[in-house]
């Protein structure tokens, strides 16, 4: 790919990636060492690729489920304070929803983190995922019945 084509892709979906990878790892740095890896390798690729954003999101859940089965083999590390961040920083309502995502089943925040804050549809999460789009939804759904829960009506919390 060319080094426009590449920047392009990162423009418009590293953050999306990030946050995706976040959901795996659930420590931003290495997250974002996932990211950055993923796309070192696309600038070194000489073809073209037929389909560059499924590619992406396949190569950095791939190489982040091998970072999170090397790092099992360590001792584990203090949870990072947050992921999400908006320009006034870090919210208490973006930290509570951390922290409820991080609660959930790790299938369960994987379709739920594509879904919403990758835009992906259920289709498309099952193409990633390997697993039936009816699959896909059904966890969506017990997902967001789960944040629901862990995170109360507005207010309570």
């Amino acid at each position: 790919m060319s080094n426009e084509e590449v920047s392009r892709l990162y423009d418009e979906y590293g953050p999306a990636l990030l946050g995706y990878a976040c959901a795996l790892l659930g420590v931003r740095a290495s997250a974002e060492d996932v990211v950055h890896e993923v796309f070192l390798r696309l600038i070194d690729e000489k073809k073209p690729l037929a389909n560059p954003v499924p590619y992406v999101f396949r190569a950095v859940r791939n190489t982040a489920l091998n970072v999170r089965r090397q790092q099992a083999r360590h001792f584990p590390l203090e949870a990072e304070p947050a992921w999400f961040e908006s320009a006034n920083g870090i919210s208490e309502s973006a930290l509570a929803v951390q922290e409820a995502l991080i609660a959930l089943p790790d299938l369960q925040r994987e379709i739920v983190v594509l879904h919403v804050w990758c835009g992906m549809t259920f289709a498309e999460i099952a193409d990633l995922t390997q697993i039936p789009p009816d699959t896909a939804a059904s966890r969506y759904k017990y997902g967001l019945s789960k944040l629901g829960e862990l995170l109360g009506p507005r207010g309570t919390r």
